[in-house]
């Protein structure tokens, strides 16, 4: 889902700043009244640049959203921008209806990444082309991890024992993490097994099928 840099209307900023449960300095206490109806339409127009999006679907109304950050550039709370959950209901017009909540990421009046979750389907932006499979979460934390300690591919690989091309396709996404696996990784990276397991969300009951390393 394309939303970079699309522009955000005054009044849409105002109603996603709404915030009358939460106490924060950037707004006076209580918050002053303002239109939420303009939300909806925002949400829909961002839905409906999807291709494949049912357009029988459609926000229909709107409560107001939860601040997740906030941006600041406070030396204790430094951010560069606000990120916004807003709670809903989506609706068909043959009365079908659904929970929604719109998480919506912006700067200043730019839109930066847009998240929907109608019952239990989440919608959100990709990170590789259309076609394309999406990497697994793991890859990112894992690539950072092995950059940030100055562990080359090469070393990652004899270390566990695994060939470059495992290590290669564990940080790019293209190879789940399994519990043999994380092992092998924690005792590299000099972390514990929990904290991988927990990192690439392996359940630590779970027998997960082991794939024979490519060598």
């Amino acid at each position: 889902m394309e939303t970079a840099n699309r522009t955000l209307t005054a009044d849409v900023i105002a109603a996603l700043r709404y915030w009358p449960g939460v106490i924060h300095g950037s707004q006076k206490n209580p918050p002053g009244p303002v239109d939420l109806t303009v939300l909806p339409p925002f949400f829909n127009e961002v839905l409906q640049d999807l291709p494949w999006w049912n357009r029988d679907w459609k926000v229909s109304d709107v409560e107001p959203g939860v601040p997740l950050e906030i941006e600041s550039d406070h030396n204790r709370s430094t951010t560069r921008f606000t990120e916004v959950s807003v709670p809903g209901t989506a609706g068909t017009s043959s009365g079908e209806s659904l929970p929604f909540v719109g998480k919506v990421r912006f700067t200043s009046n730019r839109l930066i990444r847009f998240q929907a979750k109608i019952g239990h389907m989440v919608v959100s932006p990709a990170d590789t082309p259309a076609g394309q499979l999406e990497p697994h979460p793991f890859s990112a934390v894992f690539s950072r991890l092995m950059d940030l300690r100055g562990i080359p591919v090469r070393d990652m690989a004899r270390h566990t024992a695994r060939s470059m091309s495992t290590i290669h396709m564990l940080r790019n996404g293209r190879l789940n993490p399994h519990p043999v696996l994380a092992k092998e990784i924690a005792e590299v990276l000099g972390m514990s097994e929990a904290d991988i397991h927990a990192i690439a969300s392996l359940d630590g009951d779970r027998r997960d099928s082991q794939i024979p390393d490519s060598q």
